[in-house]
């Protein structure tokens, strides 16, 4: 049975005003052509969509139930409409994703590259946070999709496996930690420190674990990023810790060594986090299908926890 759109916001119109005059105001075109589009439509439906009177134009029951359809179908339309503007760039999209230092600094700008050249119309915001509060963002809605250490419990949000990341110590070449297969991290405290900024999410930690042991860190400078603290670990300046990824750069490059840490909390298991799929935009669900390898789709009732489970 033919019908178009324009078919549809009529049936909407005249529903919403109950008039066929004030509705075809609204488009606008004749209330003679309104008149005989309704007509029409009522004639390749085989059904009374309305009752006309005095008092105006009321829904019959076979009516409710193509308007509740009609709806459906006008929203589905739209949304279509704001994708291909969105893919055409018409429309510029912005997606904001919260990660701590070790994602940001290592691995994300690794993957996101190709998923920004697929979609050019997006614009991307990377907020850096301390893992907890990446759920917080993300559970207060002021982030859609989070990175996080997935040993913090994550109420609230639903989460997917995205990497595995371990901080190992970084030293020079010669230096006496060098020869050590894996040391614990009291064992370097000793030593002067190469640092991040004091306000990154990561520093904080790392100072964190040293005031635990009761021996806060030998600062000795304070670098802008891992790139940085390699060259002046390199140059003897003093020890650092930074993520494997980040280490195993250096140490092709540059007169340096990494050391694995035995400490449990060395391994980082990174998740993804999102609060909700339906409430994802389009492009935020391909990001999270993208970042964690998996072709996702809303999942039915009670398939929820199963089809997003690690």
């Amino acid at each position: 049975m033919p019908f178009d759109l324009t078919d549809l916001r009529l049936l909407l119109a005249i529903a919403a005003t109950g008039s066929l005059s004030k509705a075809a105001a609204t488009f606008p075109v004749a209330v003679s052509a309104a008149s005989s589009r309704l007509r029409l439509l009522e004639e390749r439906c085989g059904l009374a969509l309305f009752t006309r009177n005095a008092g105006g134009m009321q829904l019959t029951p076979s009516g409710r139930m193509v308007l509740e359809g009609a709806r459906s179908v006008l929203g589905e339309a739209h949304k279509l409409q704001e994708t291909l503007q969105q893919l055409s760039g018409e429309h510029r999209i912005t997606l904001r994703l919260a990660a701590s230092t070790v994602s940001n600094s290592t691995l994300l700008p690794a993957v996101l590259g190709p998923f920004l050249v697929d979609y050019p119309e997006v614009d991307l915001q990377l907020m850096e946070h301390k893992s907890v509060d990446v759920l917080r963002v993300v559970v207060a809605n002021e982030c859609e999709i989070g990175v996080y250490d997935g040993i913090l419990p994550s109420e609230g949000v639903v989460s997917l496996p995205f990497r595995t990341e371990r901080l190992v110590m970084l030293v020079p070449a010669d230096h006496p930690l060098a020869r050590r297969e894996q040391l614990r991290l009291v064992d370097a405290l000793g030593y002067a420190f190469i640092c991040l900024p004091g306000g990154r999410p990561m520093q904080r930690f790392v100072e964190e674990l040293a005031m635990n042991l009761a021996m806060p860190l030998k600062v000795r400078v304070r670098a802008p990023s891992f790139e940085a603290i390699a060259q002046l670990v390199a140059q003897r300046a003093g020890v650092a810790m930074l993520p494997e990824t980040a280490a195993v750069r250096a140490e092709q490059e540059l007169p340096v060594r990494r050391v694995a840490l035995a400490e449990s909390w060395a391994t980082l298991e990174l998740r993804l986090c999102f609060r909700d799929w339906e409430r994802l935009s389009s492009h935020g669900r391909q990001l999270v299908s993208f970042l964690s390898g998996q072709r996702l789709t809303a999942p039915g009732p009670g398939e929820y926890n199963r089809a997003f489970s690690s």
